[in-house]
């Protein structure tokens, strides 16, 4: 069959947008496809790689407990302490002392009488907390004895003890009387190094 030139010319025009749009179909597929790997690949390598894990979470700094965390403070110093000579460290003597604290705290009962110059206390209690005060009220008033300027005595009766503290100035009786027997008991710094002598297998405590 013959074709005339503009036939011709017609065959060749629509080849030749057909290759191109072939090679525009190519390219675009080949782009997609980089793409996919530089994008979409590489997404899934963000979810899997493993991120440092930081804790944000507050460390408690509470013990939890009176007692514990008194015993807590002791072992942090003797362990600090280069000195200490662990072959006479003593924690259980420690705790005892606390108890007897607690006791005195939390077990008497007391009955206060205003005295010239100051206060007569009666400190009574049952059971183990009678044992705690005949243990803890002689040994309490020499350590306050002197203390602001005040006279402290005790006496130990079958029952509990009596304690008297007493002072010269006004001012000081007013002092006594509103610190009452637990504010009386909780006076001067003593405490604390007697915790430590305890700890370290020292009893400082010299009874009357």
């Amino acid at each position: 069959m013959k074709m005339n030139k503009l036939t011709a010319l017609y065959i060749i025009v629509g080849a030749t947008m057909i290759l191109n749009v072939k090679g525009v179909t190519a390219q675009n597929n080949s782009n997609h496809q980089m793409m996919h790997d530089n994008g979409h690949g590489a997404h899934p390598k963000l979810h899997t790689t493993k991120l440092p894990i930081t804790n944000s979470t507050p460390t408690p700094t509470q013990p939890g407990q009176d007692a514990f965390g008194a015993i807590q403070e002791i072992i942090n110093m003797l362990e600090a302490d280069s000195d200490t000579d662990w072959s006479k460290v003593d924690i259980s003597k420690l705790r005892s002392h606390l108890v007897d604290m607690n006791r005195m705290v939390m077990g008497t009962q007391v009955a206060r009488k205003n005295i010239e110059g100051g206060l007569e206390l009666i400190v009574t209690g049952s059971a183990q907390t009678l044992r705690s005060i005949h243990d803890m009220l002689p040994a309490h008033a020499p350590m306050i004895n002197g203390l602001n300027g005040w006279s402290a005595k005790v006496k130990v009766t079958p029952n509990g003890a009596i304690l008297t503290v007493t002072a010269k100035s006004d001012e000081e009786i007013l002092h006594i009387r509103g610190l009452g027997f637990y504010g009386l008991m909780a006076s001067g710094s003593h405490h604390q190094a007697h915790h430590i002598s305890l700890a370290r297998g020292v009893n400082v405590h010299l009874k009357q």
